[in-house]
């Protein structure tokens, strides 16, 4: 509270740390107990979620791009004689991130690698598979981690590998990671098992060291002067005469002016003051987002660990004041250091690849919009820190995603298409006639997808065809009956910059003697009496709705719960909700109109199939019994409002006074 400057508040931080480090008030403690579908994260950790992405062909990043992406690179994935006498014989980060597990309902662990597998970095096809990879999907340059300790140098061999090989067209540039390697990964004063040693003598026997680096033609440069990071330069004695040593030698030696740069990973003072020339940002450090461990409902009930809010990253980043000096930006995908620190990780929890992309977009288009092009660089936190969580390379639970979005945020963002979609999951073949002749005559000109399973696939297509439509039929496992197909289809849509889909299903509920009833009303609301290109005009006129409902259909949750309590208090964690479901309203019956990115705090939750009841025929109490009745928590946390016909049309539906004729309260 007292009136420091940024610089010297986080000096005094930092010198406190490295004095108690042993020591922080502990976090507030999750909630006990798990609901019905908590088992299912225990079963596996490799099972593809809801917004997987397989290697697929696509549009190359644009040339020229309109910012040059860095990513940080970890060169550990090696056995080495040190970590062979600190941590045991063959160890390599990938023991850590196998070890780690969920805490908690929704924590993603162990985060295990897919394309590329358990990699080991002194095979030199393995950075050349990465680099090609990398720069397929738009990653301009890696920054290395350089681990130099007074002469002594750890995980260096991959790098000298890289420098060698003349084949590999990818630029980099080196981050000095200038702090005391320890056994609690942290860098801090406590059990250290190698450290610095800095002095006037270490700063030109380092600088000579990297000079291969500076002077090789795939360097980094920034104005023609090849980059070099430090991770703490305030851990320098001087660090203004260091970058001065440094300066004199490269002039002194053929490479030149050189540009320096500092990483504001617990430091922020302005570069000039300490002799450098930039600052790059480096998130989630220095930032402190909101609390979410009371919510979380654990696994582990010893669990320890502090849960942030990452979704809060971006906000925090985009807002930020401008800086008197050269700043490049950061942005990050994810942090969970689990792996590192069993039951008592610091997890930032609800990132997602859509919502990094959005970040990283934003950062391109809007916060560097006024910066000359060569001074656009942008800096990811990371390409492999897998013990942390922060990775780009495809991944077992959603593979190419994060690569996706990286390659999508350097392309300008196009207007979605006016026309909407219409989804349908057919399932009772029988109906699905009647529904294809609803939409033929509807008068709306859609894009129509229908899913259903593998054995009805044939069968859908004929009859798409004999009314005379064209369709994309997809065929996925009946689980989840129409509400998982619908997510699927959902997700691969908004990434495809989709924006209205009209949701259908060939509904029967043949447990009640109105089933047919119910969907003809339904239906009828939301696409009869050309009804469908109405709509859709209101959801173009009005971007603040996300929902249209048939009238008297939009229900209070709080009077059709049933069976589903424990599963909505599972979902309100698990989708970090800040509402109650049970105050809001929900589309009876799953067919609604919706506005595709109000679903977006659903779909970037990224569930897991076989968190979907296997099908018996059940009326109540499953997941997707429960995601129906989160319908309008869902759209109202995404910020968008939610109406019925009734305000389009002043038709009055079904009168809730009188009771809703397909549900019993309770």
């Amino acid at each position: 509270m007292l009136p420091l400057p940024q610089a010297t508040r986080d000096r005094l931080r930092n010198r406190a740390l490295g004095r108690v480090g042993d020591w922080s008030p502990p976090p507030p403690r999750g909630q006990a107990g798990m609901p019905s579908s908590g088992a299912r994260a225990l079963v596996r950790a490799d099972e593809p979620a809801i917004g997987y992405m397989p290697t697929v062909e696509a549009a190359p990043p644009p040339s020229p791009a309109p910012a040059t992406l860095v990513a940080f690179y970890l060169p550990q994935f090696h056995p080495f004689e040190q970590n062979d006498r600190w941590w045991g014989k063959g160890f390599t980060e990938w023991r850590n991130v196998t070890r780690a597990l969920p805490q908690f309902e929704g924590h993603a662990q162990p985060r295990l690698p897919a394309d590329l597998g358990f990699y080991d970095l002194r095979n030199p096809q393995v950075m050349r598979e990465q680099a090609q990879l990398a720069a397929d999907y738009g990653i301009g340059a890696f920054c290395f981690y350089y681990y130099w300790f007074s002469g002594q140098t750890l995980m260096e061999a991959p790098l000298r590998q890289w420098l060698s090989d003349d084949g590999i067209e990818l630029p980099f540039c080196l981050c000095w990671a200038n702090e005391n390697w320890t056994r609690r990964w942290d860098g801090r004063n406590q059990d250290v098992l190698i450290g610095q040693q800095h002095s006037a003598e270490d700063d030109l026997a380092f600088i000579a060291h990297i000079a291969d680096f500076l002077r090789d033609r795939r360097a980094l440069k920034v104005d023609g002067r090849p980059m070099l990071l430090v991770y703490r330069p305030q851990l320098l004695p001087d660090p203004k005469a260091t970058a001065q040593r440094w300066r004199t030698w490269c002039r002194e030696h053929d490479i030149g002016e050189i540009h320096l740069a500092y990483v504001q990973s617990f430091e922020r003072p302005d570069p000039r003051d300490i002799g450098f020339d930039s600052a790059v940002e480096f998130p989630p450090n220095v930032v402190n987002p909101t609390s979410l461990s009371s919510a979380q409902i654990l696994i582990n009930p010893d669990f320890e660990g502090d849960v942030r809010d990452w979704r809060e990253l971006p906000t925090l980043s985009l807002s930020a004041p401008a800086r008197p000096y050269r700043l490049y930006p950061g942005v990050n995908p994810g942090w969970d250091n689990e792996a590192r620190r069993p039951g008592r990780g610091r997890v930032l929890l609800h990132a997602s690849p859509r919502a990094y992309g959005d970040w990283l977009h934003d950062t391109i288009f809007k916060r560097l919009q006024q910066t000359p092009a060569p001074e656009r660089l942008v800096f990811i936190n990371a390409w492999n820190e897998w013990a942390e969580s922060a990775v780009l390379e495809p991944d077992l639970r959603l593979g190419h995603a994060w690569l996706a979005a990286t390659r999508r945020a350097l392309h300008p963002r196009q207007a979605p298409p006016q026309r909407p979609c219409v989804v349908i999951h057919a399932w009772y073949l029988d109906v699905l006639g009647e529904m294809l002749e609803l939409v033929a005559t509807s008068g709306i000109d859609a894009r129509l997808v229908i899913t259903t399973t593998p054995d009805r696939q044939t069968q859908v297509a004929d009859l798409v065809g004999r009314h005379r439509l064209q369709a994309e039929v997809i065929a996925l496992e009946n689980r989840g009956r129409d509400i998982l197909p619908f997510l699927h289809v959902a997700d691969r849509l908004l990434n495809e910059n989709e924006d209205v889909v009209l949701k259908l299903h060939t509904k029967r509920s043949t447990h009640r003697d109105n089933g047919d009833q119910w969907r003809r009303e339904l239906l009828a609301a939301l696409l009869g009496q050309q009804r469908g290109r109405s709509i859709a005009a209101y959801f173009h006129d009005n971007p603040d709705v996300g929902l249209v409902a048939a009238a008297g259909h939009l229900l209070k949750v709080a009077d059709f719960i049933g069976g589903n309590a424990s599963q909505l208090r599972y979902l309100k964690a698990r989708l970090g909700l800040h509402g109650e479901p049970a105050e809001t309203t929900f589309a009876a019956g799953s067919m609604y109109w919706i506005r595709l990115n109000a679903l977006r705090p659903l779909l970037d939750a990224h569930l897991v199939p076989s968190q979907f009841e296997a099908e018996q025929g059940q009326i109540d109490a499953t997941l997707a019994h429960a995601l129906e009745r989160l319908t309008g928590a869902i759209v109202r946390e995404a910020g968008f409002r939610i109406c019925d016909t009734a305000d389009l049309f002043g038709d009055q539906g079904f009168r809730h006074d009188a009771g809703y004729s397909y549900a019993a309260k309770g």
